[in-house]
């Protein structure tokens, strides 16, 4: 009996996810968050002196770089809050007292912290996408309204196609789907940090600095192997070894290239799912190893 309950169950983990969802949402700091993110979207309708290339592009650039930082966010502070609040509850040894292995506890977790993120990017590109829609319809329209004499059928069809082409594409969904992908793997840091940290502020603090850290790896990199050339053996391992532990975040910055009007590959982005499935693998495991004989 004992060896049934102790084969792995998604159910298990499924059901942990969903608790989990419901407790982050609860939490009022990420309605805040949500609001605050709205805002800086939404302050993107107030443009002055720019012209309608200029202002499509500024528009995406800020509200893409909110969607990454709050995401982020949700994906660093509502991962800290986990084991830390479960102990603090008392709901993890609930939990592990029941036949639930410790890797199905923290999988649940690290799923549930990814449908938060999911639905947090969700509601952030459907304001952005409903932001731009309607910018969009209204530069075309000043721009008819600018011309003196009566505008043809041919010239609008013209001007809607100029717009409409830096304005609301289906690319920009890859843009969404890189920001999830970057914070599904800050995400996964963060969750092995707090396996072995003493506090939810020392969970947080450390996550940032390997998040900053992870942004500057190409440039640290590039300047300590002079250019970029990896020479010997010892170098290549050196280089594996900061990219495993410091996941390579500016990889995930496609969003760049999409607000300027680069066609960004598929093999672009396949690299990057994958990139992310392995980073959630390695921090899952690692922190099953340490969760593992952590004494609770």
């Amino acid at each position: 009996m004992n060896r049934k309950h102790r084969v792995f169950s998604a159910m298990r983990v499924w059901a942990i996810a969903r608790n989990t969802f419901t407790q982050l949402v609860r939490m009022k700091v990420f309605y805040f968050m949500l609001i605050f993110s709205a805002l800086i979207i939404g302050a993107n309708l107030l443009f002055l002196s720019f012209t309608f290339e200029q202002e499509l592009k500024i528009l995406k650039d800020v509200s893409f770089g909110a969607m990454s930082l709050f995401a982020s966010i949700f994906a660093i502070v509502g991962t800290a809050l986990l084991i830390p609040k479960d102990i603090e509850d008392r709901t993890l040894y609930t939990i592990l007292t029941k036949p639930v292995p410790r890797i199905e506890y923290l999988l649940g977790k690290l799923l549930g912290i990814l449908l938060l993120i999911a639905a947090s990017i969700l509601l952030m590109s459907l304001l952005f996408f409903t932001v731009l829609y309607i910018r969009q319809h209204g530069i075309l329209a000043e721009r008819i309204a600018s011309f003196p004499r009566q505008v043809s059928e041919a010239q609008i069809a013209t001007f809607r196609e100029d717009i409409f082409s830096r304005g609301l594409q289906p690319e920009l969904l890859l843009g969404v789907l890189a920001v999830f992908l970057k914070a599904a793997v800050a995400a996964s840091v963060a969750l092995f940090v707090s396996t072995f940290a003493s506090s939810t502020l020392f969970t947080i603090i450390v996550s940032l600095v390997v998040y900053f850290i992870g942004h500057a790896q190409s440039l640290a990199l590039d300047y300590y192997f002079s250019g970029g050339e990896i020479r010997s053996a010892a170098q290549r391992f050196f280089a594996g070894l900061i990219a495993v532990i410091f996941p390579n975040f500016q990889l995930f910055n496609v969003t760049d290239g999409l607000t300027a009007g680069e066609v960004v590959s598929t093999s672009l982005m396949a690299r990057l799912v994958g990139l992310t499935a392995f980073y959630l693998t390695i921090y899952s495991l690692v922190s099953w190893l340490v969760f593992a004989k952590k004494e609770l």
